[in-house]
């Protein structure tokens, strides 16, 4: 069983609960969205693998996921990009925001979502149980895709991308 770190308005913790639970009430609990880019300035995206029980066969950021009870965010980060994708990078944590959006299935995502930017030119070594694809795109051709095929990508993708772009200049030029 996987808990979630229920967290208040302001992040400060307040509890666990098993992770699918939190998504069927729905409670807010604190997560984590991972954007790497390759040196082009391209941003990593990944196909949420067919199995997953929401959001199945999306495309959305790098990685995502929550941090455990006793982990910080940052260590849960590197953790899960490295779980997910195979890869390590170095990452800043650059805003947060909350959301709350229905994912299926009866679940809704309610996050306090901590949001790092790294940059790489290493390539993936995806873990298939996570991950059904991958590809890099530009902002701009990402932007455009959003617009024309918004059904291809996930809720908390298509609500940050745009904070997302005003911060990628951390490691994009």
């Amino acid at each position: 069983m996987e808990n979630v770190i229920l967290v208040d308005e302001t992040d400060n913790p307040i509890g666990l609960m098993e992770k699918q639970a939190a998504h069927v009430t729905p409670h807010l609990h604190r997560a984590f969205s991972i954007f790497i880019f390759n040196s082009k300035g391209e941003l990593l995206l990944q196909q949420r693998a067919l199995t997953k029980y929401h959001s199945p066969g999306l495309w959305t950021n790098t990685c995502c996921s929550h941090p455990r009870d006793g982990e910080t965010t940052a260590e849960a980060a590197q953790r899960r990009l490295m779980e997910e994708m195979g890869m390590s990078c170095e990452m800043r944590e650059v805003y947060t925001f909350i959301y709350k959006a229905p994912v299926g299935q009866g679940l809704t995502e309610h996050e306090f979502d901590h949001v790092f930017i790294g940059q790489s030119d290493d390539l993936p070594q995806i873990n298939h149980e996570e991950v059904e694809s991958w590809k890099y795109m530009s902002l701009n051709d990402l932007k455009e895709d959003l617009l024309l095929h918004p059904e291809l990508y996930t809720e908390w993708f298509k609500i940050t991308f745009e904070e997302m772009e005003g911060h990628a200049g951390v490691f994009v030029d």
